[in-house]
């Protein structure tokens, strides 16, 4: 009898345990979005929880107590008390984010000025910012000097309370080896209830760097590069003239016209980049729109279920969850990905491997290079002008191959298993691209651009 009560307990409990404990964990020290997973991948507990009933019914019903692998009300009020914490976490972060500011912490909220004496710097000074809470704007300044105003916040439960918690904090400017370093005095790590709203001025030709754990970020005019790294809150950067490091765990990013290049890492919302006279890059997991314009060094973006690279951007990219949309790359465009993916007018040569996701190339003009698009689980459509010339291999797994270009060179022909379909030969009067199409369980359309 023990060796039954022993295949008969469940291991679902266990797993999602496990499962739920790690989430908690990629939230706390990753910024990983529960409402996000949650709200996209919650049937994989159902999934998971058949699956293993299915397998412990089986090794039940050998052991000879087929009874011993049903579902408890024990599991089903684990399943709905973890998904009521889940809840609260979700819950928790949203009021934090969206509600009027005296509700985020426990108190009331008065603001004080800022007295915080100027600092002579050299004009190609090294500057750091770094403020815990509160929102950071940064401006250029014909004087080499640094200057600093804005508000001291303090959160207690009376007025008293607050004057007496914000007359023990300031702002002081210091000289730390051959950088300057701005940085809240008297605030004691992890205080919640103090906060400032910084408004910086240094010379235009400084170097800068700023971190951040909760709050908005500006910076606008500066000349030299620029590196900022944020908990939670937006940033905008704009009109520079150097490179631009952003690392985020939750923020939505502005970045327009720098004469730089850009990196972007961590997690977040939304991204916008417009005007770079260099490259960018995003590593990571953002769950907003990334949208991209005129990038003259490309753009390079890597994330769990992406992998792109365009060798330059004249016109708009946006990826968003399971789309992807490129317009007027005029170089070399290689991507990897799940989602479905509209592409247009490229001037280098194309490689896409996708799965799940419908691809569709057009060109306005013949193309000049290769392409190479392979797929799964979802169709292929290209279109091409009709003074095209090209070379095509085209196969079909699963599906049909239907082509506006007829010539006797061109040769579409049932596939070596039954239900595929193979294109094959040469299109045009000159010596055009080499094309490979192939997907499974899709169709594949090659059509005359209008």
């Amino acid at each position: 009898m023990a060796n039954l009560r022993r295949r008969g307990s469940s291991f679902f409990p266990g797993l999602l345990l496990l499962f739920v404990g790690l989430l908690l964990l990629l939230h706390n020290y990753r910024g990983v979005s529960i409402g996000e997973v949650v709200g996209h991948w919650w049937p994989l507990i159902l999934i998971f929880w058949g699956g293993i009933k299915l397998y412990e019914r089986m090794a039940a019903s050998r052991a000879g107590d087929p009874d011993a692998a049903k579902i408890t009300g024990g599991e089903v009020f684990l399943v709905l008390g973890l998904l009521i914490l889940l809840g609260i976490v979700v819950g928790v972060d949203y009021a934090r984010e969206n509600l009027p500011g005296h509700v985020r912490e426990w108190g009331n909220s008065f603001d004080f000025d800022l007295d915080v004496a100027p600092k002579e710097v050299p004009g190609d000074a090294r500057i750091a910012i770094h403020n815990g809470r509160g929102n950071v704007s940064v401006r250029p300044s014909d004087e080499a000097q640094i200057r600093v105003s804005g508000k001291k916040n303090a959160k207690a439960w009376n007025e008293n309370d607050d004057q007496q918690a914000a007359d023990r904090v300031g702002v002081e400017i210091v000289k730390n080896g051959d950088g300057y370093e701005i940085h809240p005095s008297g605030v004691g790590t992890g205080d919640s209830r103090i906060s400032f709203d910084l408004d910086v001025a240094v010379p235009k030709k400084a170097s800068l760097t700023i971190r951040n754990e909760k709050g908005d970020i500006t910076v606008a005019d500066m000349a030299k590069a620029i590196s900022v790294t944020n908990g939670v809150g937006n940033i905008e950067i704009r009109d520079t003239g150097g490179d631009v490091d952003i690392e985020t765990r939750k923020s939505d990013i502005k970045v327009s016209d720098t004469r730089g290049s850009i990196k972007i890492s961590g997690h977040g919302g939304e991204i916008n980049v417009s005007g770079a006279t260099g490259g960018l890059t995003i590593d990571g997991e953002f769950y907003g729109a990334i949208r991209a314009d005129k990038v003259a060094k490309g753009v390079r973006f890597v994330s769990h279920r992406t992998d792109l690279t365009l060798s330059q951007l004249a016109g708009h990219m946006e990826a968003s969850p399971g789309h992807l949309e490129i317009y007027d790359a005029p170089g070399n465009v290689t991507v990897k990905t799940q989602d479905d993916i509209t592409l247009e007018n490229t001037g280098g040569k194309v490689k896409i491997e996708n799965r799940r996701g419908n691809v569709e190339v057009r060109f306005s003009a013949p193309p000049k290079d290769d392409i190479e698009i392979d797929n799964a689980s979802a169709g292929i459509t290209l279109s091409l002008p009709e003074s095209s010339s090209f070379e095509i291999v085209a196969d079909c797994h699963s599906g049909d191959i239907d082509s506006e270009f007829q010539a006797d060179s061109l040769k579409l022909t049932s596939g070596s298993k039954s239900g595929d379909s193979h294109l094959e030969g040469k299109y045009g009067s000159g010596r055009g691209p080499k094309i490979i199409l192939k997907t499974s369980y899709g169709s594949i359309s090659i059509r005359k651009t209008s």
